[in-house]
């Protein structure tokens, strides 16, 4: 490695360090100006420290400037502690603090790099600045030298140097001991330290030196040596990438340069993209050198994966390389914590929310301490909302967000202002809690020692001591009871009590909280559920218990037949078990279980159960509690009878209806007697009854032969007119004894499953007479009609034995 040496004995000159000029310490010198800004009723920075990078040996100044009311006290933390002023380091007149000689750690003294606070105190409260972190400048010694290489004429040549310092070097080459002329097109200088030769020739041949220069100290790598060749063979080649991008890390605002070297015959042509498929842009976007992309003033939306594309021309031949660039913001905030004046008793609450990349931490400051969730003190939503309850004096105080990540911090301050009204009455006093049973406290206290003539009451405040603020409950108390009976608690369990005096204008400040914890008792009987699981065992099922287990408890089961005096058991379990199997009983035996739960206290009441185990599949039990969880087959079983019952319902709705139907249509039925009777006997009769012969529809023609016409008067008394109510029927009549009027009358069965029934099948244009159910008005789809359609399947239908003949 070369040693590092003042100056190049050639250009370019030796950087300058840098010098205290007195114009421009003379601002931080004198105190800020009183124009009024730094009178504000709060305490805010208008000045605070920043990052920076000191010289040993050289002074630096911190910058800070507070407004706020006076008088403010400013001091200064170094690594949080604070840092006492002395010689080596003073306080200037308007808050800013000068190191006259940074130093580091040599030789026992202390070094004076490390993270700066600024803290400012008036009267209100205490503010702390954000961190600066101040580091010494340094050079380090080069990791990466540039290499020897050849090249052809036409092709590329690359160099490349790597050296770490603060602040970062500024690199710069030299060929031959003289610097480089950068206003050639063809040598591209990137800011990581990489010279690329394009278009090479032979005058580019040379000693090539990286030079690196920082205010800490000027080093010179190690000379390497470029070789042109002779011109190449003008043979296609493949284009290749001989580098590619790399991965970054940068700060927003900062430079991306993405590298991108390629070769080939023909030259590549380079092109740039995102992997996401997003546009790269064109506002501060550059290419320089042949395919390098230069992206300035980086911001957040730069983030992403870059591909460099090599492609041969008129061709898609093409080789890709590609590399994440990952661009960090600071913390910011898009709102600010604003000072607030609640009265006395009620609560504060100040929001607070931040942005960056990565997302930042918030936390909270009370005067410069931090502030945690705790007592009357809540945060929310990612600590992005501070509540504070019940405030008191205690309370008032400049409260500070701090947003922080890799990138950088910032604050942000608000004060609590508490109002308090003039003569309010003091704390309610030695207030006490005692315990009466499982479930009551009595609270008693005494009333505040001033103001206590405008109390109109009091208010005691209740919560569970292990629960947070949020959960407790309030109950109001008349003027004149200083004790409340509290009940509905839990047993067992320590609630935290206190109280306050309210007059019109306001409430007293909270009394001290007392603590008292409620009785213990027997527990309850538990829930039983008892299930058979077959001809000789049993399930038995309750709730656990949690709580039960922190009591020194558990349960106890007995069981017996019912017909012995004695019980089997204890069974002991833990309260953690839910659940008891009992096998080998007796299948024609009925059993009684007992469970009970037990604590430190003593045993509860019983829950007892009849169970009969006769017949596995009835399942029967005496005292079945409800048991949702069915089996599967259980499940279908009760479907399956469900399905049955419904069945059987309907068919004997259907029965019912047909026998009403047959039982009003008989009559109808005796027209065929009627005239079989009337006729003249023509010897005798079919072994086959006519009448049955008609309702089949049998022996219409030779019926019509040798028909007689019947009576009108007889058939009138057995068939009334539709008219016969004094409403004239609008139908002709017609002679009884023509045929058709009982020859066109049939019976067709339908099925079931069509709900047809036994209908009956009547032309009304030709029929003079209506039977007692053509009376009835025509209903549309009704039980004892069919519609025309209805009546054309019926007809068409086979013909069916009737249910009755009619006689």
């Amino acid at each position: 490695m070369a040693a590092p040496r003042a100056a190049p004995p050639r250009s370019p000159p030796a950087p300058r360090r840098p010098r205290l000029l007195l114009p421009l310490l003379l601002p931080l010198l004198l105190p800020a100006p009183s124009d009024g800004l730094g009178h504000s009723a709060e305490l805010a920075f208008a000045v605070e420290p920043s990052d920076d990078v000191a010289v040993p040996g050289q002074p630096i100044v911190l910058g800070c400037r507070v407004e706020g009311t006076p008088p403010v006290r400013i001091t200064w933390r170094k690594n949080g502690v604070e840092l006492r002023e002395s010689t080596h380091s003073t306080l200037l007149a308007n808050g800013s603090l000068m190191i006259r000689h940074f130093r580091l750690d040599r030789g026992g003294s202390p070094s004076d790099e490390g993270d700066y606070e600024c803290v400012a105190q008036n009267r209100f409260g205490l503010v702390v600045s954000r961190k600066a972190r101040i580091q010494a400048a340094t050079m380090s010694d080069f990791h990466v030298h540039p290499q020897a290489t050849v090249g052809e004429e036409g092709g590329v040549a690359r160099f490349q140097c790597q050296i770490h310092g603060l602040p970062k070097p500024l690199i710069t080459w030299e060929k031959n001991r003289v610097p480089i002329d950068t206003d050639n097109e063809r040598y591209t200088l990137l800011p990581k330290g990489v010279l690329q030769i394009t278009g090479l020739r032979a005058e580019d041949s040379g000693v090539f030196h990286c030079v690196a220069s920082n205010i800490a100290s000027v080093r010179v790598s190690h000379g390497a040596r470029l070789t042109v060749s002779g011109s190449g063979s003008g043979a296609y080649k493949e284009p290749m990438i001989l580098v590619g991008p790399e991965n970054l890390t940068l700060t927003v605002h900062q430079t991306a340069v993405l590298e991108c070297v390629a070769t080939g015959n023909p030259r590549p042509i380079v092109s740039w993209s995102r992997l996401d498929g997003r546009p790269i842009g064109v506002e501060g976007i550059q290419v320089l050198g042949t395919g390098n992309l230069i992206i300035s003033d980086v911001t957040v939306q730069h983030s992403g994966v870059y591909v460099c594309a090599a492609n041969r021309p008129g061709t898609r031949v093409r080789r890709t390389a590609q590399g994440r660039l990952v661009v960090q913001a600071p913390a910011e905030f898009v709102q600010h914590p604003q000072s607030i004046s609640r009265p006395a008793g009620t609560t504060a609450m100040f929001t607070c929310q931040a942005q960056g990349e990565p997302p930042p931490h918030v936390t909270w400051l009370k005067n410069g301490q931090v502030l945690g969730p705790g007592g009357h003190v809540r945060l929310k939503n990612n600590n992005s909302t501070l509540t504070i309850s019940g405030i008191g004096p205690e309370d008032e105080a400049i409260y500070q967000c701090v947003a922080e990540n890799s990138a950088g911090s910032s604050q942000a301050s608000a004060r609590l202002t508490v109002l308090w009204a003039e003569g309010l009455p003091g704390p309610p006093l030695n207030v006490q809690a005692v315990s009466l049973s499982p479930t009551e406290v009595r609270v008693s206290w005494n009333e505040p020692l001033v103001n206590t003539k405008e109390i109109i009451g009091y208010v005691l405040h209740i919560r569970k001591a292990a629960d947070p603020p949020e959960l407790e409950y309030q109950e109001a108390v008349s003027k004149n009871t200083f004790q409340h009976l509290v009940s509905d608690l839990e047993p067992s369990t320590a609630y935290s009590f206190y109280i306050k005096a309210y007059t019109p204008r306001g409430a007293s400040s909270a009394s001290a909280p007392v603590l008292a914890s409620t009785l213990g008792e027997a527990p309850a009987p538990p829930p039983l559920s008892v299930r058979v699981l077959g001809g000789s065992s049993l399930q038995l099922l309750w709730e656990p218990w949690p709580r039960l287990a922190q009591h020194e408890g558990g349960f106890k089961l007995f069981y017996r037949p019912a017909s012995r005096a004695s019980f089997t058991g204890p069974v002991l379990l833990p309260a953690t078990v839910s659940s008891y199997n009992l096998s080998q009983l007796d299948p024609t035996t009925v059993y009684e279980v007992k469970l009970l739960a037990y604590n430190q206290h003593g045993e509860g009441n019983a829950t007892v159960r009849f169970v009969s185990l006769r017949g596995a599949s009835e399942r029967t039990a005496l005292s079945p509690p409800c048991d949702c969880r069915k089996e599967e087959p259980t499940n279908q079983t009760s479907t399956t009878g469900i399905v049955i019952g419904i069945h059987i319902g309907v068919t004997c709705i259907i029965f019912c209806v047909l026998f009403l139907l047959f039982g009003q249509r008989g009559r109808v039925l005796l027209c065929k007697d009627v005239e079989n009777q009337l006729s003249t006997p023509q010897g005798p009769r079919s072994p086959r009854d006519p009448s049955i012969l008609a309702l089949n529809g049998a022996g219409r023609r030779e019926r019509g032969r040798d028909k007689k016409r019947v009576d009108m008067k007889e058939l009138e008394q057995l068939f009334p007119p539709a008219g016969a109510a004094g409403q004239p029927d609008p139908r002709p009549v017609q002679d009884p004894g023509d045929p058709a009027l009982c020859e066109e009358t049939q019976f067709s069965m339908l099925p079931l499953e069509g709900f047809s029934l036994l209908e009956e099948m009547t032309s009304e244009a030709k029929s003079p007479f209506a039977g007692p159910a053509a009376a009835l008005p025509p209903q549309d789809g009704g039980p004892g009609f069919l519609s025309e359609g209805q009546a054309t399947r019926a007809s068409t239908a086979p013909a069916a034995q009737p249910a009755y003949s009619g006689q």
